[in-house]
């Protein structure tokens, strides 16, 4: 009796095992799709040592491919330490091994990450492994930073020159300057001879544009000076202005 159960439990076991192998199989190449070329994607079965690999993904990272031995693998692979540890007494607890670092036949260091599955009984069954490889991310990192040097030694030597005192704001134009300024305006507006008799009311109209253009009226006093300088009533300025508005 004691065997039968014995087998009906071994047989739930092996059942629950081959579910979750089988669920594992598409985040392989899933997780190598996303992640691209250099990370490897490794998943055991540690129950098979002599032929652990069942499903892989970038294996040119370390060489392995279906069917390697698990001692083919990246030395110093701490997922396999913590796989290979007495099973938990509590029954099935997943294990991560996180951020490692092992290394490849050929010398590559690979930063590393591994998954262990436990079955109901507690007993180690599975693992999901990451490799990293970091090479060319590392002769990237040297060559920014061999670019980068120059710049960052010039940004030191700014940091270090003391700050320019700042220039006085310039001095606000004073009432005899404005004033000269304003009989400048007026005087090319009307033109050669500066006689409003003489000037035809289109004329005087294109005097007040080139017044308006030069900023006059927004001064104080603006409208008026034009108004004298045309002999024409504050009122005429703002009707030759709305004719203006009216043309553009």
């Amino acid at each position: 009796m004691a065997t039968v159960k014995q087998a009906i439990k071994q047989n739930a076991l092996a059942a629950e095992r081959a579910a979750v192998i089988n669920a594992l199989r598409p985040i392989v190449p899933m997780l190598a799709a996303m992640a691209g070329p250099h990370l490897e994607v490794v998943l055991h079965d540690v129950s098979r040592p002599a032929c652990s690999v069942i499903a892989i993904a970038n294996g040119h990272i370390s060489g392995r491919a279906v069917g390697s031995s698990v001692l083919e693998g990246p030395q110093n692979d701490k997922g396999f330490a913590a796989a290979t540890r007495i099973r938990s007494p509590d029954g099935a607890v997943h294990s991560l091994v996180e951020d490692y670092v092992t290394v490849t036949a050929s010398g590559r260091a690979l930063r590393s990450a591994s998954a262990i599955f436990r079955d109901a009984s507690g007993q180690p069954f599975a693992t999901l492994c990451l490799n990293a490889d970091l090479s060319g991310f590392q002769a990237a990192h040297g060559w920014l930073a061999q670019m980068l040097a120059p710049v960052a030694q010039a940004m030191s030597m700014v940091a270090q020159t003391p700050a320019p005192v700042p220039a006085a704001a310039p001095a606000a134009p004073s009432q005899t300057q404005m004033d000269a300024l304003m009989r400048q305006i007026i005087s090319e507006a009307v033109g050669p001879g500066g006689s409003a008799q003489s000037m035809s009311r289109e004329a005087k109209i294109q005097a007040v544009g080139a017044m308006q253009r030069r900023g006059l009226f927004i001064v104080k006093g603006g409208v008026e000076r034009a108004a004298a300088a045309l002999q024409v009533s504050r009122f005429t300025i703002y009707n030759y202005m709305e004719q203006l508005r009216q043309r553009e």
